[in-house]
């Protein structure tokens, strides 16, 4: 059985989980997050906890056991606490600015670039060189931030450009004169 799959996920007071037409509905003070699943895997909530089943041992279906269990604590997670991803600017007369519901950012080139906030994530500056990306859905904040990051990778020499907090960007020596 699947190690991941066969481990309970705490359903905390005041969130719901269902499944209702192949889809895992997950309600809580945060808001309501869908995921479409297997009918073949079946969701018990008991006693506070979600147990996670499935029909059979085929290969596929063990591993739709465990990426199952995993898209569901990430839910309940969503739903009560929230994610949120950390981007740093770096470079010379790099910055970013909340304007509205978009930030904008002076990245280098020969323009500011816009980048709006889309439905259910919110961005946030709390400085001109730092970028919060929150939500209730794990996978739109990650891919939200890996699209602002994408606008301008870090490079190797000085590290300009725009990195996630917890990054550490190698560095690599450069030129060096003739002896």
């Amino acid at each position: 059985m699947s190690r991941i799959g066969k481990m309970p996920v705490a359903v905390p007071a005041g969130v719901t989980v269902e499944v209702k037409d192949g889809k895992m509905i997950v309600k809580g003070p945060k808001g309501t997050l869908e995921q479409d699943m297997d009918t073949r895997i079946a969701v018990t909530v008991e006693n506070g906890n979600a147990v996670l089943t499935r029909a059979n041992d085929s290969k596929e279906l063990r591993a739709k056991h465990g990426l199952y269990r995993a898209l569901l604590h990430n839910m309940v997670t969503g739903v009560t606490a929230g994610f949120s991803k950390g981007l740093v600017i770096n470079g010379v007369g790099y910055k970013v600015a909340k304007q509205g519901n978009k930030i904008v950012l002076n990245v280098g080139y020969s323009h500011p670039v816009e980048f709006a906030e889309i439905e259910g994530i919110k961005l946030d500056c709390p400085t001109q060189t730092e970028i919060t990306v929150s939500g209730i859905d794990k996978v739109k904040v990650g891919q939200v931030a890996a699209n602002i990051r994408s606008i301008r990778e870090p490079e190797p020499y000085h590290g300009y450009g725009i990195r996630y907090k917890d990054e550490v960007i190698e560095r690599k020596e450069g030129k060096t004169a003739g002896k």
